[in-house]
């Protein structure tokens, strides 16, 4: 209204608009240009856009118990709603969040950047650093954080946090480091040590998400406000959550499997990565890795930090054979490592296989490498193979020319050079000839693994001792 009452009084006076137009005209200030969005592209912009398809909303319902009070016979539940965010750091849908986000949460709802919506499973969890991780099966791999470094922060540099604040998904906040190596006391039984704190704006929904920096590396994962403040959030450095990550979804833990490297990036957290110590009669010692050999790859996984190496190896099969690439004494170095399962508590894989050896079964872990037992005709004719029997690898002996070639338990031996392996007869009738077969060097061998057929080539040793290495 106040404006129409202006532009009425001016329609009163016609005779001053010509010249109120001519002052208008001569004073106009030069077009000012207006700036296209490409230009209004800042690095934080870039930061949220390159990181927001690896972080995931994280939503869940749990029970919580009441407090007695005065005039009520039993403590009461009820029902709560609870909200997270979490940064995708496997492409399989292995996601890093807070505990606390999942803790008690009867189903774990995780929705993607674009929508998508999945039930997650929780994989491990570190109640001491209230870390975790969760897993989502999607058909398609997903996009993974860039994972930074928290060594070398600055107090005063820029940081963004992306999270579900509040339920507001994907919310962008920015801001600087307060301050570093804070320690937080929580309640009675938590407490955070050696947090960064921001005064990039954290609430309830954040925890979980990414602390950023401008070149959209992660260098925190957001944990905690100062309730009742204004500009005091907290953030687990990314060193710490990913050392804890790498604990947490070890194979060795998750699966049963092992791989004997003790991994060591003594450079900084991200790399190179170095082996600092390998385990006795481990598949890595079998295979050939030495101690201070650089990884660079494990199947086709860079290995940037031991992260990397327990990612490299999740989800793999007892018996895989998986490629290792590594730096020695400045040569690159290509080997296979046989993924084996892990063994019992203080004893060695061939300890547990081979601690009362029968005769025949000592002639064949001297002679082949291998303990063997018979299998029937028709455990082969059932995987579609028309073989009358075999020999069922029950151990393999680390060094020797089976195991070089990539033999393991489970596999079943079904010919030696141009003799077939249906029974124990079969197998002494060529233990009788090792003398002259082994002047012929490493023989075909084959073997069924699954429902498919393999070969190699073996050396057979005649002395007792270790057989011999191709």
């Amino acid at each position: 209204m106040p404006i129409l009452r202006l532009l009425s009084r001016r329609a009163s006076r016609p005779a001053l608009w010509p010249l109120a137009l001519a002052v208008s005209i001569g004073t106009l200030p030069p077009q000012h240009a207006v700036a296209s969005p490409a230009d209004r592209v800042t690095p934080v912009v870039t930061a949220v856009r390159n990181a927001a398809p690896a972080v995931v909303n994280i939503q869940g319902q749990k029970s919580v118990t009441d407090p007695l009070v005065a005039g009520r016979a039993a403590p009461a539940s009820r029902e709560v709603n609870g909200m997270g965010t979490g940064v995708v750091i496997d492409s399989r849908g292995y996601i890093l969040t807070n505990f606390h986000v999942v803790d008690g949460v009867r189903q774990i709802n995780v929705t993607l950047d674009g929508g998508q919506a999945y039930v997650a499973q929780l994989v491990a969890n570190d109640r001491e650093t209230d870390l975790a991780v969760i897993r989502i099966k999607t058909p398609q791999p997903l996009p993974t954080i860039h994972i930074g470094t928290s060594q070398d922060l600055m107090t005063g540099e820029t940081v963004i946090a992306l999270g579900n604040a509040y339920g507001y998904e994907h919310t962008v906040t920015s801001g600087i480091i307060s301050a570093l190596h804070r320690n937080v006391q929580v309640n009675e039984t938590q407490q955070y040590l050696d947090l960064i704190q921001t005064d990039a704006s954290i609430n309830p929904g954040n925890s979980g998400g990414p602390l950023m920096n401008l070149d959209g590396d992660m260098i925190g994962l957001n944990v905690a406000v100062r309730a009742g403040a204004q500009g005091i959030g907290f953030a687990i450095p990314v060193d710490k959550a990913v050392e804890v990550a790498t604990r947490m979804i070890k194979v060795e833990k998750l699966e049963s499997y092992w791989h004997g490297i003790t991994p060591l990036a003594a450079d900084g957290p991200t790399g190179p990565v170095t082996i600092a110590r390998i385990e006795r009669d481990s598949p890595a010692e079998i295979s050939g890795l030495q101690r201070g050999d650089l990884l660079e790859q494990i199947g086709t996984t860079a290995i940037d930090r031991p992260l990397d190496v327990e990612r490299a190896l999740l989800g793999r099969r007892a018996g895989e054979r998986v490629p290792v690439l590594v730096q020695r004494d400045g040569q690159q170095v290509a080997l296979d490592m046989i993924v084996a399962a892990k063994p019992g508590p203080g004893r060695s894989r061939v300890a547990e296989s081979n601690s009362q050896l029968g005769p025949f079964q000592q002639a064949t872990w001297d002679a082949f490498g291998l303990t063997l037992e018979p299998v029937s005709k028709s455990t082969l004719t059932d995987r579609g193979l028309p073989l009358d029997g075999g020999m069922r690898v029950v151990s393999v002996k680390p060094g020797s020319s089976a195991s070089t070639q990539g033999v393991v338990a489970g596999d079943i031996l079904v010919q030696i050079h141009r003799w077939y392996t249906t029974s124990e007869e079969d197998v002494q009738f060529i233990l009788n000839r090792a003398d002259a077969v082994a002047k012929l060097g490493p023989v075909r061998f084959d073997i069924v693994r699954g429902g498919e057929r393999f070969f190699g080539q073996l050396a057979l040793s005649t002395s007792g001792g270790e057989t011999t290495r191709r």
